[in-house]
């Protein structure tokens, strides 16, 4: 049986429609867990949109609308965006679902019966953007004497009846979590968190009464839920909790959630304080990814240099736009990306690079093979030096991948698809259909090898693209996971079968700049 493998995204705020951020996050969580079943995982992958809060309430005032409209229009945007992007979700989950409610009211539950909540007042400083509090020490200066957030946006002094949650007592047990392995990742995360707890915690307020758009506190009805106990239920609602049986019992715990590093506190303190506090298990890990910033800028309304993800797959093609956001960036830190750059890497890598590698083998095949299969040849020194740094840069890929570096493993695959550039133009196959038609044949079939190697590797990056190739190869839908590229008959199979290489579709098209950037660069 397969090893299960449960990977999340943060679910989106869908106050406004998606931008490249969130485009982003669910692209390389779709990555990951492309990659994992590549690997012989069973897995499960959910995304969602948070759509309760005081945010959502506002706008839908302002709108005319209902909150319960505007979540559903809004979250529609979110499937749109996956939909778009091929982005192979398991479970979308809504908050504002019946059974979401239901899980966190049970979650709530367990931990008040565990005495960790309680009545009081709060007063202090509250975010409406961040849907978060913050002392006073944490506040940093704005225009004119405006009290801000760390993260920029303001905050307002905020009194009212409130649940608590005795935050106060799981000091001590999250250092000795964050201290045992990790949990947090990159490291640059964890430290920051670590010395934020280091710092002392004070009890966290989960409930408001100063609106009503949430999840009634049970037998507390004036009371909605506080938005972080209410989001971060939805990890387990979408596997079925509170019945612990089922996909609960085969996913949970979580293996990661994927979120970006600016809701880390939320995700790496306040998250396992309410597991411990509610006796469930807690997630093995949080990766907190970095922002990627237009030209170099942080995307917002007020520079109108926000992106629309959708208009960009349309504008470069989606696998483009796939490969180049996990190839430029080092997945972990801030990354920058520009039209220009888009183009300049999917020509140099996808297109001119395998691609053309791609084609050029199959096109000789079908050219000077008829597009027969042979596998009746010996290999040469040259083809055995091949295969090995082919296999050597595919073991890279998944080394990367599996770590979380998704750059590296891309540059470790390139370096393979260069070796095999370079195989091609020593052999010089064009030469051999008249010098010794026998040895160019062996060439065009060590290339048909590795082509296939390499596209079954790369593909859960740029799945559409690899499957439009793989079909064009003979490629059965059933044989393009990892476990494929260890089975030493295939090749055999496939020329017994009398296959033939039909004239071969690029699937790498060359990208242009769109008229409108290159008047404004």
């Amino acid at each position: 049986m397969a090893e299960p493998y449960y990977v999340t995204t943060a679910i989106s705020y869908p106050n406004g429609k998606p931008h490249i951020g969130h485009a982003y996050e669910a692209i390389a969580a779709d990555v990951i867990a492309r990659h994992r079943k590549a690997e012989g995982f069973d897995v499960r992958f959910q995304t969602g949109t948070d759509e309760h809060g005081l945010k959502m309430a506002q706008k839908a005032r302002d709108l005319g609308i209902t909150p319960s409209e505007l979540a559903t229009e809004m979250s529609q945007h979110f499937i749109d965006m996956c939909a778009a992007l091929n982005i192979d979700y398991d479970v979308f989950i809504r908050t504002t679902e019946p059974r979401h409610h239901a899980a966190t009211q049970e979650l709530w539950r367990r931990m008040e019966a565990n005495g960790d909540l309680y009545l009081d007042r709060y007063e202090g400083w509250y975010s409406v953007r961040d849907e978060a509090y913050y002392d006073e020490s944490e506040l940093v200066a704005g225009e004119e004497g405006a009290k801000l957030s760390p993260q920029g946006t303001p905050v307002e002094w905020t009194v009212e009846e409130s649940w608590f949650f005795r935050l106060s007592k799981y000091q001590d047990k999250l250092l000795e979590l964050y201290n045992s392995g990790d949990f947090i990742r990159p490291e640059t995360r964890r430290n920051e968190i670590q010395r934020f707890v280091e710092g002392g915690l004070r009890d966290l307020s989960v409930s408001r009464t100063s609106f009503d758009w949430g999840i009634k506190v049970p037998g507390s009805d004036i009371h909605v839920m506080y938005v972080w106990v209410d989001a971060l239920t939805n990890y387990i609602t979408g596997l079925g909790f509170p019945d612990e049986s089922g996909d609960y019992a085969k996913y949970w715990p979580a293996d990661l959630h994927l979120i970006g590093k600016d809701i880390v506190r939320f995700h790496t303190v306040y998250w396992p304080a309410f597991l411990m506090s509610a006796g469930l298990p807690l997630p093995k890990q949080v990766y907190g990814h970095g922002f990627l910033l237009n030209r170099g800028q942080k995307e917002s309304k007020s520079l109108g240099n926000v992106t629309d993800p959708i208009a960009l797959a349309e504008t470069f093609g989606v696998d483009a736009v796939r490969y180049f956001l996990l190839r430029e960036v080092a997945f972990g830190q801030d990354g920058s990306w520009s039209p220009e750059a888009i183009v300049t890497r999917a020509n140099a890598e996808l297109a001119n690079s395998f691609g053309n590698l791609a084609q050029r083998s199959l096109s000789m095949i079908f050219k000077n093979m008829d597009g027969t299969i042979k596998a009746d040849y010996e290999d040469g020194e040259a083809d055995k030096a091949l295969f090995a740094a082919v296999a050597e840069g595919i073991a890279g890929l998944r080394k990367g991948f599996t770590d979380l570096a998704f750059s590296d493993g891309l540059e470790a695959w390139m370096r393979a698809v260069f070796a095999c550039n370079q195989y091609v133009d020593e052999q010089a196959p064009w030469a051999l259909r008249k010098s010794d038609p026998e040895r160019m044949e062996a060439v065009l079939m060590t290339l048909f090898r590795v082509v296939r190697d390499l596209a079954i590797a790369v593909r859960p990056v740029v799945p559409t693209a690899i499957d439009a190739l793989l079909d064009q190869m003979g490629i059965a839908a059933d044989a393009r996971t990892y476990a494929a590229l260890e089975d030493a008959d295939w090749f055999a199979t496939l020329a017994a079968s009398g296959y033939k290489v039909d004239k071969p579709q690029g699937v790498f098209p060359r990208l242009e700049l769109p008229e409108e950037t290159e008047a404004t660069t």
